[in-house]
């Protein structure tokens, strides 16, 4: 009598399903509920478990998706640096997005909500929210990715939903005001300095899907925009992008001859017989550049890794003012400012760490001869 009280007490519940808490809003307008108060998650897309980093959530988390177990020589994503348990932890799906809710269904404990991140454009990698919804049985609150230009309000909306699902919405305002006051001080430091009299800049070897040679670079980089740098390459941006990839021609380059030159560090994976830095050291053409011949070639570190790192934007944009506008950036020493800027965002001052994955050449003269 005993076994069949059990038995008949657990398929009500299955019956009626968990009960929640509360409803909250998410970035779709779906109206989800979840509990009251949530201590295990699981977050899915590219970029969505840096954003519950921040938020100084990670203990929460029960599993992660395969990139957090695929850790190689190269991995510039300090979010992932500071918090190495994430590698021990359960994997529920493949990265990117693409979900398995049969390992979520296995996980013990289990997730009380699943946040996934929905794009534009190409729209949302794996299943939808609500699909995943449907096929776990576990809350799926949507968020928006974002970034620090025209897509800003979005990266607030994100931290903001998050915030309120994890009770930390105080942490997450904490967030969108550090945001908005480093930008607003780089851009008000450079503010002064006159259009024609600002130095001409390129950026090679920049990341997108992976790592690229000399001739990849980015229109609307996010570190020449807030400090008011000359960038050579044409603004292609539209209204719901903040950069845009691109390849530029070996012959354009060399026209342009830009004054300073600088290299994303992500360039270096391509191996020492490739990739941008083997270009600049040994291409003929790129070696008539005047900011080659005089050693005005940097190196930066990469953002664009596994979605947007935020931090290293910022730190390669304090670098990248000091060297353009030294008279701007009197009390500024970028590495201490890189130092400062992981240690809130993500727990730790990772500066040193990042650079030596990468011979050391950030925020350094890249030697070429």
């Amino acid at each position: 009598m005993r076994l069949l009280i059990t038995i008949s007490l657990c398929l009500s519940w299955l019956w009626a399903g968990p009960t929640y808490a509360r409803t909250i809003i998410d970035t779709l307008g779906r109206a989800v509920e979840i509990p009251e108060h949530v201590e295990r998650v699981i977050c899915s897309g590219a970029g969505c478990l840096r954003l519950l980093t921040y938020l100084q959530a990670q203990d929460l988390v029960v599993a992660v998706d395969d990139i957090e177990g695929k850790r190689r020589r190269f991995d510039a994503r300090p979010y992932a640096l500071a918090n190495p348990q994430f590698k021990k932890l359960p994997v529920f799906g493949s990265f990117r997005g693409q979900d398995n809710p049969e390992r979520i269904l296995t996980l013990d404990p289990a997730p009380q909500v699943i946040f996934k991140l929905v794009g534009t454009g190409k729209g949302t990698s794996g299943l939808a929210p609500d699909a995943l919804q449907m096929k776990t049985g576990i809350p799926v609150v949507a968020l928006p990715y974002g970034n620090l230009g025209p897509l800003q309000n979005d990266l607030n909306q994100a931290l903001r939903i998050m915030g309120d699902v994890l009770g930390r919405a105080q942490r997450a305002q904490a967030l969108i005001d550090f945001f908005e006051q480093t930008i607003a001080d780089l851009k008000q430091r450079t503010a002064a300095v006159e259009p024609d009299k600002q130095a001409k800049v390129y950026i090679g070897g920049v990341a997108y899907a992976g790592p690229h040679g000399f001739q990849a670079t980015e229109a609307g980089y996010p570190p020449f925009a807030f400090v008011h740098a000359r960038n050579l390459v044409p603004q292609l941006t539209s209204r719901s992008q903040t950069t845009t990839a691109t390849e530029v021609g070996k012959e354009q380059i060399v026209a342009w001859d830009p004054a300073y030159l600088f290299l994303d560090l992500s360039t270096l994976q391509l191996g020492e017989a490739a990739g941008g830095l083997h270009e600049l050291k040994n291409d003929p053409a790129y070696q008539m550049l005047t900011a080659v011949q005089q050693g005005r070639v940097y190196g930066v570190l990469p953002y664009n890794w596994y979605n947007k790192n935020f931090g290293s934007i910022l730190a390669d944009a304090y670098f990248i003012g000091k060297l353009l506008s030294p008279g701007c950036f009197t009390d500024i020493d970028p590495v201490k400012q890189a130092d400062h800027i992981y240690e809130f965002l993500v727990g730790r001052p990772l500066y040193s760490e990042m650079s030596d994955m990468f011979q050391g050449l950030a925020f350094k003269q890249i030697p070429l001869h």
